[in-house]
């Protein structure tokens, strides 16, 4: 009999093979091509990505600092969820790796020598290659060390060696980003609000965005208007089936010019389109209704658009719904006439809320006078939400960066932002006559704050209710 040596493949109880004969295992480790990659660049984002770290580092002086990418999850047994990492630490290599981390480590002069640890290559010297839990011949094949310093222009180091290495490491107070990758947060010892002033900043440093990024943003949002159309397109199948349909129909062209969709896409048809972040997309889509469809793509890159419209799926808006779509519209016109450098960020947002309160108080939805409503926030029963946030690597971008410097600060030329005011009637809100319950419409668009005003990039999607059912009209299947 042939000797057995006992693995259990990728943590799998019930696994139909119990061991490795000496014999598989010999087979297995021979007969391989060299397949290391020695004609790879430097990424074109990596310049970009070395100033990034150098504004990092001007703020941290003398501190070692730890961005990890963040591992994968399980979904259940030995079935993954898709990796998407650390949008901070993306922003400051331009890897997307998982189980890698960024750490920049003080010098004398106040500046930081950056390297990242990452996940190398499989040897093929064990039966790790093939039987691991991160095995290329299971996953696909990562980059080596030496490929991905080609790429990122940082020195690499082995990943399986960081906690030790930081762990051991002296001579310097050290911050990480917590929640991201437990092991390496287990081996530092850091102090909380300290480690939060990173995160912080990793936030602050994305809010203006460099040309590179730009660019990868009017990707996204050109690639979103294709999927809108495509969308539109299919409306008539959409109908015969559900909002799935819609989903669908958006994710494909997602996966087909970028990485995915930015987010989870609201495909929310009738009186779906009251909520704000409907998802299940499981509803029917019936003529005579109204369709919200909130969808973005996200580059390769993983930079994200966001855009929403409020479509009439069967091409015709009625009275009642073109009232409420105009209302909105003209409320977003107003928000967007506030964004331009040197303004309050809150601007847009006031700008838009104002316009929805008095046209509430108008149609007799709340009290007047319409400035007492807005002061009193009482148009939010019907809105909802803020009108708009940052964009970027994620959908709400920047969300960790410092109040003084979002919120409660002033518009730059370089940030991306969206406009987006809504107006939801609930369809059990006895407040408003029956025939209003149900509707819900909400225009969103991504401006970029230019050093004149603005840039609407998704401008190529109409946004008033004539020029949308004209457009609907041109590319309808």
């Amino acid at each position: 009999m042939r000797k057995k040596v006992h693995t259990v493949a990728k943590g799998r109880k019930n696994g139909l093979y119990s061991g490795i004969s000496e014999e598989l295992s010999a087979l297995m480790r021979t007969g391989w091509a060299d397949t290391e990659r020695r004609d790879l660049r430097l990424d074109e984002q990596a310049p970009y990505a070395a100033r990034r770290r150098a504004r990092l580092s001007a703020r941290f002086p003398g501190e070692r600092l730890v961005v990890p990418s963040g591992n994968l999850k399980v979904r259940s047994n030995d079935d993954l969820y898709p990796f998407r990492p650390f949008s901070g630490y993306v922003h400051m290599t331009g890897d997307r790796a998982r189980d890698g981390a960024l750490v920049m480590e003080p010098r004398p002069d106040g500046g930081h020598d950056a390297y990242c640890y990452q996940l190398p290559r499989d040897g093929r010297d064990t039966d790790e290659f093939w039987t691991g839990a991160t095995a290329e011949l299971w996953t696909g094949r990562r980059r080596s060390l030496a490929e991905s310093e080609a790429v990122l222009g940082l020195p690499c180091r082995d990943v399986r060696t960081a906690a030790r290495d930081l762990a051991a490491a002296s001579g310097a107070p050290t911050r990480i980003v917590r929640g991201v990758d437990p092991a390496l947060q287990a081996a530092v010892t850091t102090d909380e609000e300290r480690d939060a002033e990173l995160e912080e900043a990793l936030g602050d440093l994305r809010l203006v965005k460099d040309d590179w990024e730009i660019a990868q943003l009017r990707e996204a949002v050109d690639a979103t208007v294709r999927g809108f159309v495509d969308v539109v397109g299919d409306l008539s199948t959409a109908v015969a089936s559900s909002e799935r349909w819609i989903e669908g129909t958006f994710f494909r062209r997602a996966r087909l010019e970028g990485n995915s969709v930015g987010y989870g896409s609201i495909c929310a048809a009738g009186e779906h389109a009251t909520i704000m972040h409907w998802t299940d997309n499981d509803g029917p889509v019936r003529p005579g209704d109204l369709l919200l469809l909130d969808a973005g793509v996200e580059t390769r890159t993983l930079y994200t658009a966001d855009v929403t419209r409020t479509l009439p799926i069967s091409g015709t808006f009625t009275p009642l719904q073109r009232e409420v779509y105009d209302a909105v519209h003209e409320a977003q016109e107003a928000g967007m006439a506030a964004v331009r450098p040197g303004a309050a960020y809150r601007d847009f947002h006031e700008a838009a809320q104002r316009h929805l309160a008095a046209r509430l108080v108008d149609w007799g939805f709340v009290p007047g006078p319409a400035e007492r409503a807005y002061e009193l926030g009482l148009q939010r029963r019907f809105t909802m939400a803020g009108t708009g946030h940052m964009l970027g690597l994620d959908v709400h971008d920047c969300a960790q960066a410092r109040n003084e410097e979002y919120v409660d600060g002033e518009l730059e030329p370089g940030m991306v932002l969206t406009v987006e005011p809504g107006l939801y009637f609930q369809p059990d809100d006895l407040t408003v006559p029956r025939e209003w319950r149900g509707i819900g419409v909400r225009i969103e668009d991504d401006l970029l704050v230019a050093v004149d005003g603005h840039e609407n990039l998704s401008a190529d999607l109409p946004r008033s209710s004539a020029d949308v059912e004209e457009w609907m009209a041109r590319h309808a299947g």
